[in-house]
């Protein structure tokens, strides 16, 4: 059978068709093959964050208007790592009253979380027992910091590798 004068696009159309079938096959094979991680910036479900979105943003303004909050660890490395904050209020006064619950976590997996509770509290400065990593790279340290009434979370992405610290 001679394909000419036009006969060969019904095969070419058909062709197409299987092939963009055959593609969404195959990609619904490998993402549901794959594991699904939900975030939890705000040590919740994303479900709970986003309907708590607006007091949680509430009571960050809150907390800043009372008491400041800073990250001092001085080196962070896969062994030995020790987590410090230190809080003081506006007038630059320590607070030693706060509670502060820290969650280290690795980037979109939460086999590696590490709960950090119980610090040591010296003139405003919290720190927490040295703690060794799973593996070296970026890493989330979620702190959920609370004053009285008052509440906030302060989270920072940083780096085994290197001092690059950012809140976010």
């Amino acid at each position: 059978m001679k394909l000419n004068n036009g006969r060969i696009w019904p095969y070419a159309i058909s062709a197409s068709i299987i092939f963009i079938f055959g593609a969404c096959i195959a990609t619904i094979v490998v993402t549901s093959s794959l594991p699904v991680q939900e975030s939890d910036t705000y040590m919740m479900s994303y479900h709970d964050a986003d309907a708590k979105a607006n007091e949680l943003i509430k009571a960050k303004i809150d907390f800043d208007k009372k008491y400041n909050i800073e990250y001092v660890t001085q080196t962070f490395t896969k062994d030995k790592s020790v987590i410090a904050y230190k809080i003081s209020d506006k007038e630059s006064n320590p607070v030693n009253n706060a509670t502060i619950k820290v969650v280290l976590t690795r980037p979109s997996t939460l086999k590696n979380d590490q709960e950090l509770n119980n610090p040591s509290v010296e003139n405003g400065v919290y720190t927490f027992e040295p703690t060794t990593l799973s593996a070296d790279g970026r890493w989330d340290i979620m702190a959920q910091v609370s004053v009285g009434e008052t509440s906030r979370f302060y989270n920072i992405k940083t780096d085994t590798r290197g001092m690059n610290i950012v809140e976010y």
